[in-house]
């Protein structure tokens, strides 16, 4: 017997349907109840098939205010100057923008912004927890909508993993990206550990950028 999404104990899993309500449901109650959080975030870029030596690296402060977005704080930097100015500082600038209230509710995975099917199998094992997989396709396309597989717990329904590739190119300069990004649970509530994206692109030719969150401190709504 196996409790799944928190309402159902039975041998039997629930339908996708369920499983879809679960996930909506998660990323309710985590906008609804997180009201801000800070974190630290290490960005490293790679090239060339390299991914012991970084051409650049950069640690930031990150800020969240529900209602208000996200604000970055740089700590420390070093490196390409290149790399730094135009890699780097152009992804914290899309973060920055995808987080602007009337902008963030849209790069959710949830149904309303993805057709979500789920995967033959039931529950698998994904970095230690159960999980239900899921395929997801964006109803639009964006750089930072991704075409691919999401995991999710199959207690609560909280992400776990995403793993596809960014519907919509940078520019015409680049080619595909491949991204990855994985979650632990803070406070029941699902948060960035680590996150990998691979592209080429006409500037760069093949960079590797890798993302390592840690140190959160999140404030929640009263008696949450």
């Amino acid at each position: 017997m196996a409790v799944l999404l928190g309402t159902m104990t039975t041998a039997q899993e629930p339908s996708a349907a369920e499983v879809i309500r679960g996930i909506d449901a998660a990323i309710a109650a985590r906008f609804d109840n997180i009201l801000g959080f800070t974190d630290i975030e290490h960005y490293a870029v790679y090239r060339s098939g390299d991914e012991v030596h970084p051409v650049a690296e950069m640690t930031v402060k990150d800020t969240y205010k529900k209602g208000v977005g996200k604000t970055y704080t740089v700590l420390s930097q070093s490196g390409s100057s290149i790399f730094l100015r135009f890699g780097l500082k152009p992804l914290l600038d899309n973060e920055q923008t995808i987080n602007e209230p009337g902008n963030v509710e849209k790069s959710w995975f949830s149904s309303a912004n993805y057709e979500m099917k789920l995967k033959p199998g039931g529950v698998q094992k994904l970095n230690g927890r159960d999980c239900f997989a899921l395929a997801i396709t964006p109803k639009e396309k964006a750089t930072n909508m991704i075409d691919g597989t999401m995991w999710v717990d199959a207690r609560d329904g909280s992400l776990v993993q995403i793993d596809g590739t960014a519907s919509k190119n940078p520019s015409a300069f680049s080619g595909s990206t491949h991204m990855m990004r994985q979650y632990i649970n803070i406070g029941g509530y699902a948060m960035a550990t680590h996150a990998r994206a691979e592209s080429d692109s006409f500037l760069f030719g093949r960079t590797v950028v890798m993302i390592d969150y840690s140190d959160y401190h999140l404030e929640l709504k009263p008696g949450k």
